[in-house]
């Protein structure tokens, strides 16, 4: 039996030294501080935190007041006014300069990723990758973008999710700015907030208008969402969260962007190319399925069930999870991993749960690994990881029928007629992307329209896409204007002239969807 050690370098004490050095205004020897007013701060109540990764206790947050969060709104209203006054040369110069220095700290950025929210090395420098790479070509096409558009009348308040604090927070943040706006943006409470806080600090050494803050929804999301000032909101999170603030905005005519949760699902039908089909279900595992354009659910034409498990099941051994530092000797490169540990010890708890319920109420086990099978160290902690499993037939009850896991964890539905595909492909009123899997193209065709996903793939999946391509969802899975390419800069300004501007979206009032 292999026995693993940390990678020589990459201790939290370790990690910790070196954004200390990397920006000491942002960090002191025993917490993280907020930006508010231009001003690194040592506000806010500051409690331990665990990390997912192996039970480290960290400190997290510095979790502010409403009152200290309404101060930071009115900051981020007047810098947006000074912003207002810098050109576009000068904003694309500092965002440059600002994605140049994040790009000096790019391993520093992925190595908190994978401490604070447990992305192996490979995805965690995709994730700063992506930002940066986005954010630069946006940097070549927003002269263009901006012909007759101006900066919203305030600042850009960003509520994110913690799964993606680069791609798509960071980058949405610097699109903002470079549009002419200021920025306001919540640290997730889950995780992510340390690789946040440097990010923040490089872009705040650019001289860019930029605040960041912590605190518990309940306390501080009044005054992020209904600030006085403010000029739109971008929101990733649950569907609870975002009917709330859809609710809290409906009489404001406020800009936003809320991304909410779907059940995308891929549906298998007169199909026979598995090998092709296995190769994307294993990459769709990546960081655990803990992201917004995850497959969790399988519908599959009753026929096809022999074949389609001969493949889902290969897949599934030849996952790898566990550790995202484990190596066997100390200088050896960072191991090779489809995802390490779900976000907390409590998530972890309750995909195991779920999974007991969906068998417990008559759903068949067709697949779960041992956790044993993982890569650990010896002793540690692995209250926060998650094996892969799968459940074919769950119960009509079960929690999951409308709602995504956000964990490795699959369901596989039957079907025997397009009908019954479709409806089972669209259970949760929908989704963000979804499949189909099949050899037949004319059957193709006659169903991607009657998915309610906003990306439908054939025989691939579908992502949520940067730079040209457009993101967005149908049904409940999203509310506001789309964004992406164009459509993001469209999103964040208004007509210079002060016209009527006619926004691609899915409103409460009328959804226009652009091709995509």
């Amino acid at each position: 039996m292999t026995t693993y050690t940390l990678k020589a370098g990459t201790s939290w004490d370790e990690v910790w030294a070196r954004c200390r050095r990397a920006a000491p205004e942002a960090f002191d020897a025993d917490r993280a501080r907020n930006l508010i007013a231009g001003e690194w701060v040592a506000t806010g109540e500051v409690s331990p935190h665990r990390l997912a990764i192996d039970a480290t206790e960290i400190a997290g947050p510095p979790l502010i007041d409403e009152a200290e969060a309404r101060r930071a709104v009115a900051a981020a209203a007047a810098a947006h006014r000074e912003w207002g006054r810098v050109g576009l040369d000068e904003r694309r110069a500092r965002v440059a300069q600002a994605v140049d220095l994040m790009t000096a700290e790019r391993d520093l950025l992925a190595l908190l990723l994978v401490w604070e929210i447990g992305k192996p090395w490979r995805l965690a420098c995709a994730d700063v990758d992506r930002a940066l790479d986005g954010v630069r070509w946006y940097l070549g096409e927003i002269e263009r973008q901006l012909q007759g558009r101006a900066p919203l009348p305030g600042p850009v308040s960003n509520i994110a999710s913690w799964n993606y604090p680069m791609s798509v927070l960071v980058h949405a943040e610097l699109v903002q700015v470079l549009a002419g706006n200021a920025v306001i943006s919540k640290t997730p409470s889950q995780g992510g907030f340390h690789c946040l806080t440097l990010a923040h600090a490089l872009m705040r050494r650019a001289g860019l208008p930029v605040t960041l803050v912590s605190g518990s929804g309940a306390k501080i999301g009044p005054a992020l969402v209904r600030g006085e000032g403010l000029g739109a909101l971008a929101f990733v999170g649950g569907r609870a969260n975002g009917r709330k603030i859809a609710s809290d905005l409906a009489d404001t005519g406020r800009r936003h962007m809320l991304e909410e949760e779907g059940l995308n699902a891929w549906g298998i039908w007169n199909f026979s190319k598995w090998d092709e089909l296995g190769a994307h279900l294993k990459k769709g595992f990546e960081y655990g399925k803990q992201r917004c354009t995850a497959y969790p659910r399988y519908v599959v034409q009753r026929q096809l069930l022999p074949d389609f498990l001969e493949m889902y099941l290969g897949v599934i051994g030849r996952i790898r999870f566990g550790h995202p530092l484990a190596v066997e000797r100390p200088d050896d490169e960072f191991p090779e991993l489809d995802f390490g540990p779900v976000i907390s010890a409590s998530k972890a708890k309750e995909v195991r749960d779920l999974f007991a319920a969906a068998v417990g109420a008559g759903g068949a086990p067709v697949a779960r690994r041992a956790l044993e099978s993982g890569r650990f160290l010896p002793g540690q902690d692995t209250s926060g990881y998650v094996a892969p499993a799968c459940v074919l037939e769950p119960p009509a009850s079960w929690e999951l029928r409308h709602r995504e896991p956000f964990g490795p964890l699959d369901s596989i539905v039957l079907v025997d007629t397009e009908t019954q595909l479709l409806a089972e492909m669209n259970v949760s009123n929908g989704a963000l992307v979804a499949s189909i899997a099949t050899d037949d193209m004319t059957f193709a065709d006659r169903v991607r329209d009657e998915i309610r996903a906003f990306k439908v793939g054939i025989n691939k999946p579908r992502s949520r896409g940067d730079r040209e391509e457009v993101f967005g969802g149908r049904g409940a899975s999203w509310r506001g204007a789309f964004v992406g390419g164009d459509l993001l800069v469209a999103a964040v300004t208004q007509p210079a002239d002060g016209g009527h501007d006619e926004l691609y979206g899915n409103f409460e009032q009328y959804s226009r969807y652009p091709a995509t």
